[in-house]
């Protein structure tokens, strides 16, 4: 692999790379501080999970859903208003997850089989939902009282997994074992997929394979290690890895996976093919509701509270972490592991600056500058392509 190649696949690596150590040095390493590390994970885990949303609508040509905030908002509404009524927590957060899939089918329906475009669907969705929500919640805080709601879904200061093998230090040994035997399925999986592609003859590099994987090994130990000195594993972290591990294999394993990507390379040559592309959109945006209304659950249970202002800027958050991880503005390509850099580059650029002391507003500047970049990056290999 050539440097030039070498540089146009791991730019985003890179660029991580680069915000991780100059955050470090600016702030003299409190970036990386075993609390700041989880505040990161804690703070951001709704981005990682519209973002795995996001990802399917931008695959089917570029596509957004502009509403995901105010989704977020509404459902979160409605479970911390029914929890305030009595209802068992489990029921509350069904429901909040199926208002969240009802939400996206009907916008899907009117983008996928009316036709309206993307854009003025979710457009529309934004300012209804953000209004439904001020109604249910009639303008006021909702306090979110159940405890277990919280604990499971990241809320309060007990939302860690109990540190089943250690003696009550203040280092989670249940953690690190934990990081301890990821890495090691990680690099297992990793090695039967380069026998496999020996022995069908896929030509490849396996000491390009074997070095990230290395790498990759030594961050989650470093992570977990973090983690560890800290409270432990975060709820919440669950459920950002039960999201992002569905996703991936949604995108990479199934027929569904494969038929998103073919609707955002060609969706004529996809509907010739037999395709169902109107569908494809359907679920894309069903899909996204889906987890909007995850994202409200972790939302109230993070903020222990519902506001009629919770979910303002998430779905651009959303849409920042997919373009600058790598997916295309065009559609047909993006990856979850793409997602997840974006996510964690977009997290270190507002823990880091807020650190440092810096506004709010000069840290959406920022933002908005490596957002335009990264798309940039992408505009202009589509132009080399052509």
């Amino acid at each position: 692999m050539s440097v030039t190649d070498f540089l146009k696949k791991y730019t985003m690596i890179l660029a991580l790379v680069v915000v991780a150590v100059f955050f470090s040095i600016t702030t003299q390493g409190k970036i990386l501080y075993p609390q700041n590390v989880n505040n990161l994970i804690s703070q951001n885990g709704y981005v990682f999970v519209l973002a795995a949303g996001m990802l399917l609508c931008i695959l089917t040509g570029g596509n957004i859903d502009l509403a995901v905030g105010s989704v977020v908002c509404f459902t979160g509404a409605i479970g911390a208003v029914l929890m305030q009524s009595g209802m068992n927590m489990w029921l509350a957060a069904l429901i909040m997850l199926l208002t969240g899939l009802a939400i996206g089918a009907f916008q899907g329906f009117w983008i996928a089989k009316v036709y309206v475009p993307a854009f003025i669907a979710t457009l529309a969705g934004m300012y209804t939902f953000r209004g439904l929500s001020n109604v249910v919640l009639q303008g006021y805080t909702v306090s979110i009282s159940n405890q277990m709601f919280l604990n499971v879904f990241g809320g309060g200061a007990d939302c860690y997994v109990p540190d089943f093998l250690g003696n009550g230090g203040s280092f989670n040994l249940t953690c690190m074992v934990a990081g301890v035997i990821i890495a090691v399925i990680y690099v297992l999986m990793t090695l039967h997929k380069v026998s496999v592609q020996k022995r069908m003859g896929i030509i490849q590099s396996a000491t390009s394979e074997l070095a990230r994987m290395a790498v990759l090994c030594v961050l989650i130990l470093w992570l977990f290690w973090k983690l560890a000195s800290y409270k432990g594993i975060p709820t919440v972290l669950i459920w950002i890895a039960l999201v992002l591990g569905i996703y991936n294999y949604i995108t990479t394993s199934t027929a569904v996976g494969r038929h998103l990507y073919a609707v955002g390379g060609n969706e004529k040559a996809t509907a010739l093919s037999g395709v169902n592309t109107r569908n494809v959109f359907l679920f894309a945006y069903a899909n996204m509701g889906l987890l909007a209304g995850l994202a409200g659950i972790l939302t109230v249970a993070r903020a222990t509270s519902a506001q009629p202002t919770y979910g303002q800027g998430y779905e651009m958050d959303a849409i920042a972490a997919c373009f600058i991880g790598g997916a295309s503005a065009y559609g047909g390509t993006g990856k979850i592991s793409g997602v997840i850099i974006g996510a964690v580059l977009m997290g270190l650029i507002n823990q880091g600056m807020s650190i440092m002391g810096i506004g709010a507003n000069y840290q959406r500047v920022v933002k908005g500058i490596v957002l335009l970049l990264a798309v940039m990056f992408d505009v202009l290999s589509k132009r080399e392509k052509r």
